[in-house]
């Protein structure tokens, strides 16, 4: 192999990984890999490890750590991951004096940006003013998402420099959603260019050290624009020499009436959109109360949340990505919100035929709220879920924000055995920095759901954070995401406790390492402690590794 200036270049050694244990439907027994360039060479046993193991590879002694195909984040925000990283980290705060104690705190210039503030787990959920959040942060301007980022808390400067006056969504209080939301957060995200790389960067290699290969990046006009994409794409196509850092898989929710305008918006971006989906918002959150509901809330029962797009447009956007054979979709989370979306849905079937809708393989993002007709449906026209388990066991527990919102419709929230038993497409994210960047704990979260007949085996769910991540973003490559001969090498290393096959069935014994399963085996999640990442890899490319590894 040489470079373009006619210099050789050296090819990588092949790497044996031996003495562990390899996720793989290749050998459920597979206690070594050997990773040849890009792609796996081979699964086996010990024993033919020992026999293959020469001088020309690099051996690594697994210890008995586990090998397993590296996890797809299905639905995350790269440069918002990077700037919660960095900003005030609010998740902990139980009060608005605490809120103003941390603006009073942030160091620097401004503005004061921060993250993760919810007001329903407060003794006393009454929020800060626009002139309180002034006087602590000294006349700097201060934006604090609430933690599903879809409402924030500003400061009188913030709502002046960013225009909110007259703004859907502003009362001139501290808080803003809708329209003033977008355009106080877009105020604060005009930023340098090295500032944003800086802040991808920053969420990348978080990714990179949690054992993810691959991130579905959610772009949107009203989030970060077109520029924002363009720069988390561009980490995929880096030259080489470079830091490398899981694929990003973008995404760009802009709303289009036909076909020619859908084919020109994905040549127009020209680094191989994944699709017009992802936020591209039906409803909002309930945390913010702005998913449409069809009843009120219950703790604001005038309420019924914000529709944002409605059947016509929705259903001219389905229709026109079926026909340029482009994956769409919508962000929905509120029941009143999904019935737009599968209505949506029948009337573009009508429009251009079921079998073109079926075969654009379009998604729907959060699908929080859905019952059994709807889950019909959506399986119907094999519509992908992209869904995020962290939600569930942040929110869904007795007293949690699901059932303050919405009562007894709390039970049924985030239906995943459901969809899965009707043949619905399922994969899972973290909606980053909504959820951490923690893939075992989001596994775990499908084990525990709140909802005893929700909950999947952890093998299921194992499925729906790594190989189906792949299909939902329709990779063309049909072995991502596994470990056998020939499939890309992306794997992640992880040091565990114990290893065991798990059922999502508590009436019976749930835990079990007999071999007659024939189940390759996955961590134990009961010990309290998640998997630590010794080593992710991409495509034979090493992008984290930990000093134990090696050691």
């Amino acid at each position: 192999m040489t470079l373009s200036d006619g210099q050789p270049t050296s090819r990588p050694k092949p790497v044996l990984y031996r003495n562990g244990s390899v996720y793989t439907a290749a050998d459920p027994f597979a206690t070594a890999m050997l990773v040849d360039g890009d792609t796996v060479a081979w699964v086996g046993s010990e024993q033919a490890a020992s026999s293959i193991a020469d001088s020309s590879m690099e051996v690594i002694d697994l210890r008995g750590a586990l090998v397993a195909p590296g996890f797809v984040d299905s639905h995350m925000h790269l440069t918002e991951t990077g700037i919660a990283l960095e900003s005030l980290q609010l998740g902990n705060v139980a009060s608005a004096r605490g809120l103003l104690d941390a603006v009073a705190s942030a160091p620097g210039e401004g503005p004061v940006l921060g993250h993760g503030w919810d007001e329903t787990a407060w003794e006393d959920p009454t929020l800060p003013t626009a002139e309180e959040l002034e006087r602590a942060s000294g006349g700097k301007q201060v934006y604090l998402s609430r933690v599903d980022v879809h409402s924030a808390l500003v400061s009188e400067s913030l709502a002046q420099a960013a225009g909110l006056r007259g703004k859907d969504g502003y009362d001139g209080g501290g808080r803003v959603t809708r329209a003033a939301h977008t355009a106080a957060r877009r105020a604060t995200r005009q930023m340098p260019e090295e500032t944003l790389r800086r802040h991808q960067a920053r969420a990348l290699a978080e990714a990179a050290a949690n054992g993810y290969v691959a991130l579905a990046e959610m772009g949107a006009p009203h989030i970060g624009g077109a520029d924002d994409l363009r720069l988390a794409a561009g980490w995929t196509t880096e030259s080489a020499g470079t830091q490398p850092y899981p694929e990003v898989l973008p995404y760009w929710g802009e709303l289009v009436a036909s076909e020619e305008r859908a084919r020109g918006l994905v040549e127009q971006f020209g680094f191989g959109l994944r699709g017009l989906a992802g936020d591209l918002n039906i409803d909002g959150s309930l945390g913010s109360r702005t998913a449409a509901l069809r009843s009120g809330y219950e703790d604001a029962a005038g309420e019924r949340g914000n529709l944002y797009l409605d059947v016509d447009q929705a259903a001219a956007h389905l229709a026109a990505c079926s026909l340029a054979g482009i994956q769409g979709g919508f962000h929905v989370i509120g029941d009143a919100g999904l019935d737009v979306a599968l209505a949506a849905l029948d009337r573009a079937a009508q429009e251009v035929g079921e079998q073109r809708v079926r075969a654009a393989g379009h998604r729907l993002e959060h699908v929080e709220m859905v019952d059994a007709a709807a889950i019909e449906k959506l399986a119907r026209y094999s519509v992908t879920v992209s869904a995020q388990p962290a939600f569930d066991a942040a929110w869904g527990s007795p007293g949690g924000l699901y059932e303050r919102r919405l009562g007894e419709r709390s039970k049924s929230m985030n239906p995943f055995a459901a969809l899965y038993a009707a043949g619905v497409p399922v994969c899972f994210g973290s909606d980053s920095p909504v959820t951490p960047l923690r893939p075992w704990s989001s596994v775990r979260a499908c084990l525990e759901h709140h909802n005893t007949e929700e909950r999947i085996s952890a093998r299921a769910a194992f499925l729906g954070h790594t190989r189906a991540g792949w299909r939902a973003a329709r990779h063309a490559n049909p072995m991502a995401g596994q470990l056998v001969p020939g499939a890309p090498a992306s794997f992640a290393v992880w040091e565990v406790e114990e290893l065991m096959v798990q059922v999502a069935d508590g009436r019976v014994q749930s835990w079990s390492t007999d071999p007659r399963a024939r189940t390759p085996l996955l961590p134990a999640l009961d010990t309290g402690a998640d998997p630590v990442c010794l080593q992710t890899v991409r495509n034979g490319t090493e992008l984290f590794a930990s000093p134990a590894l090696r050691s």
